[in-house]
């Protein structure tokens, strides 16, 4: 029987974070502490906004490609992760946070992940490339969106066969 971890590193967590704060305190003083705390939230937030945008584009240009985005995929949730522990108050959760900022970090648990997980696309990339090019520069509007105004402004009137404007 294996022996669950995770919960004991929860159990840990905060007691070792508060060692660590207890320890870089008496080190740097209050004020400094507190102001580190929010200077890695602060920098949390805007890693994660950075290197999100990132992933994204790049998760955006492998489906173009027609190819499996998995890799990125579990870098964008890697980068979630290290967002969420910068913001996390604690010196520990920080510095996991910022190792998982590391594009090699990230690789050595892709590596790790990739056997245990599949990412499968539902359709084909023709049927893709087919649907995306069939909405190209098409606008669909309600029949509340327009008017159909003659030159000087006035409402023109139309032939009710004109499929292109509504009835009035």
């Amino acid at each position: 029987m294996r022996f669950p971890l995770i919960p004991l590193i929860i159990l840990a967590l905060p007691l070792v974070e508060i060692a660590t704060f207890i320890a870089i305190g008496s080190q740097i003083g209050v004020l400094a502490t507190l102001g580190l705390i929010f200077a890695s939230a602060f920098l949390g937030i805007i890693l994660v906004r950075v290197q999100g945008f990132n992933t994204i584009q790049r998760i955006r240009t492998e489906l173009h490609r027609g190819g499996s985005p998995g890799r990125d995929l579990v870098h964008g949730l890697m980068i979630v992760v290290a967002g969420i522990l910068l913001i996390i108050p604690g010196f520990v959760t920080d510095a996991v946070g910022l190792l998982l900022f590391l594009p090699p970090v990230r690789d050595l648990g892709w590596r790790f992940l990739r056997e245990r997980i599949r990412v499968t696309t539902v359709q084909t990339d023709a049927a893709w490339q087919a649907r995306r090019h069939a909405h190209d520069g098409v606008v669909d509007l309600d029949a509340d969106d327009y008017r159909d105004l003659s030159q000087d402004g006035e409402p023109q009137t139309h032939s009710p066969s004109d499929p292109r404007l509504p009835p009035r």
